[in-house]
């Protein structure tokens, strides 16, 4: 039986989902709009007893089930540069609009009222803007929703082979006695060669020799103007966490793995599954229905599953 019930927007492939489903959670709802991402979530979890809304900007609160915790990644785009410096959006936002994600967001908690969320966006949340975008954030949630929050910048390196610091904001409806900054991060650092495939036999996943030498000429170029890499390759140590993956990750610089006689290689989608910690302990197989770059682009915009089952963990003895 579930200890409690979330709903899951801007579910991606299910990062939130397999997080709170490991400590406890049923799903009773999710919301995404990328048609690629659905059909790995569905190959992955079972939607079978509730619909997944593709539109939260057209997703109404009465639609949603009774529910206990609202979980959701939503996007950084929503807080891009190019808002700022509008005359007509203070602090470089509007914050009575509904013109970004965060703002339907904050409408759905508003209008369903659960007990608990869980948020999750990248560390430069909190710089935005110069903070402005944070302090208007923080405003909606505490003064005009009425919740009381606490957040926490989170390495995942404790708890898979990849060092990706994101910000998790919790926000309980009651007070109570819930301290972020108490909880314990496990004692542990993961190394990337502990998720490496063995017998890669596959060469698209190798630099071509065009690619692997505009690569090396960037980096001496940065090295001859700036005195160092610049944005440049780097070969990854497998004997620690990997870089943060991105959602661009194409092999350009970031987390490449070194060879023997042949050009340094990318992570294949299985790599950046279990780098992700979407099958961290190999027992099985994150199912993958999508082409390679949709493969890519999914798992370095999710959320570390093991990371939200720590959250989740101590959220859920207060709801």
């Amino acid at each position: 039986m579930a200890q409690f019930t979330f709903i899951d927007l801007f579910s991606g492939i299910g990062g939130f989902r397999m997080g709170l489903e490991a400590c406890g959670g049923k799903c009773v709802f999710s919301c995404e709009k990328d048609k690629y991402a659905i059909n790995t979530y569905k190959a992955n979890f079972d939607c079978s007893d509730h619909i997944i809304h593709n539109d939260i900007t057209k997703l109404d609160g009465s639609e949603i089930p009774s529910y206990d915790v609202l979980c959701a990644g939503f996007p950084c785009q929503s807080f891009s540069i190019a808002i700022q410096g509008r005359k007509d959006i203070p602090n470089g936002l509007n914050v009575k609009g509904k013109g970004t994600l965060f703002f339907e967001l904050a409408r759905i908690i508003k209008e369903t009222q659960p007990k608990c969320f869980i948020l999750e966006n990248v560390k430069n949340l909190l710089r935005h803007d110069g903070g402005n975008t944070f302090k208007v954030i923080r405003n909606i949630l505490e003064n005009e929703l009425g919740y009381n929050i606490q957040y926490r910048v989170i390495n995942s390196k404790h708890f898979v082979p990849q060092a990706r610091e994101r910000i998790f904001i919790v926000g309980f409806k009651e007070k109570n006695s819930f301290d972020f900054n108490k909880l314990e991060l496990p004692n542990k650092e993961y190394k990337l060669k502990d998720i490496l495939e063995t017998n890669i036999i596959n060469d698209t996943y190798t630099l071509s020799d065009r690619r692997w030498s505009t690569l090396q000429r960037r980096k001496e170029k940065y090295q001859r103007l700036y005195g160092n890499d610049g944005f440049s390759y780097k070969i990854a140590d497998i004997n620690k966490p990997a870089k943060t993956l991105c959602a661009k990750y194409q092999g350009n610089g970031d987390i490449l793995i070194y060879q023997n006689n042949k050009n340094p290689r990318k992570l294949t989608p299985v790599e950046c599954s279990r780098v992700m910690g979407f099958n961290f302990n190999l027992s099985k197989e994150f199912i993958i229905p999508v082409s390679k770059s949709q493969a890519y682009k999914q798992f370095g915009n999710a959320v570390v599953p093991q990371v939200v089952e720590w959250v989740g963990s101590e959220i859920r003895r207060f709801i």
